[in-house]
């Protein structure tokens, strides 16, 4: 029994996304497209909100901490699954394992929670616009993404010490192109039946609430706008629907994946790309640089270079 309990693989091998050679060398150039231009197009978010004083506003402020979580969420996986593509064997070590599964559930726990604050704080300036500016201050702005960030690291601890308490002495082989709970758990040398409900409780009620409360705040915004002015409500209608588009494309894949404890599906690879590689690359592509204001500042902060 105490060598059961004893956690012996010491790595894990990765069947990654294909065994097809050619499909991994055009995987590799195409996620390393999207990875560059994530990185790129979210860093010129930041650094345009930081430094155009116009821009700080509450609604930016959560734009800017959008743009760093989606680089710290698509860096904690791509770079090793574009490794994999390149390598006959894909390997990782269990201790770096495990930390990918803690980041992983870091950062997509907190951009669960920020897009709802956002969408808070759009329900606030649409709904209440006398009371906004006394109720999204600076101040609540920061108390929000301190709260966040706390929750988010409770999750991910809670998922990460339900996964390394079971014994791993057993087959080491990941049907994933990264560790996530659902694959690892699979690989443990026990019955993981009450654990996989209990990761699955913990992560499916953050996913479903959290939308639920989405859903809620926009049907109460769209309600509201028909007492509003014909371009009030085509501003709002921009904004919101740009918003709900990335609400929709993160929490989609999230549902699908984490609400289900054993069962395993075939797209399962599918939706996890699209759940690392492609919506971090949302935010910047359908949402922030369509909007005038930063295209503006962006022309602004340009101009400024070029003058200096």
């Amino acid at each position: 029994m105490d060598a059961l309990n004893q956690t012996r693989v010491i790595e894990f091998v990765s069947l990654g996304l294909t065994e097809n050679w050619v499909l991994e060398v055009l995987f590799s150039v195409a996620f390393s497209i999207t990875y560059v231009l994530t990185l790129l197009g979210n860093t010129l978010i930041i650094v345009t909100i930081v430094f155009t004083p116009r821009l700080h506003t509450p609604m930016y402020f959560f734009l800017s901490n959008l743009s760093f979580i989606d680089i710290c969420h698509s860096s904690v996986t791509v770079p090793k699954m574009l490794e994999g593509l390149l390598l006959e064997r894909k390997t990782i070590s269990f201790d770096n394992c495990i930390a990918q599964l803690f980041f992983l559930h870091l950062f997509a726990c907190a951009e669960i929670f920020l897009l709802t604050i956002m969408a808070y704080d759009r329900y606030g300036a649409i709904c209440a616009p006398l009371h906004y500016p006394n109720v999204m201050n600076i101040r609540v702005c920061v108390q929000l993404v301190f709260a966040l960030w706390l929750g988010a690291a409770v999750h991910s601890l809670v998922q990460t010490v339900l996964t390394i308490r079971l014994p791993y002495c057993g087959p080491n082989i990941i049907d994933s192109y990264f560790c996530d709970v659902p694959p690892v758990i699979k690989l443990a040398c026990t019955d993981t039946y009450l654990t996989g409900m209990l990761i699955v409780s913990n992560s499916g009620t953050i996913s479903l609430t959290c939308f639920l409360a989405l859903v809620t705040s926009y049907t109460v915004i769209l309600v509201s706008l028909r007492k509003q002015s014909a371009e009030g409500r085509q501003k709002a209608l921009s904004t919101c629907s740009a918003h709900f588009m990335v609400v929709g494309f993160f929490f989609g894949p999230c549902i699908f994946l984490y609400t289900r404890a054993d069962t395993s599906f075939s797209m399962d690879k599918v939706v996890s790309v699209f759940y690392t590689v492609i919506t971090p690359q949302l935010n910047p592509l359908i949402y922030t640089l369509r909007k005038e204001e930063v295209q503006s500042a962006i022309k602004h902060l340009r101009q400024k270079q070029v003058f200096s």
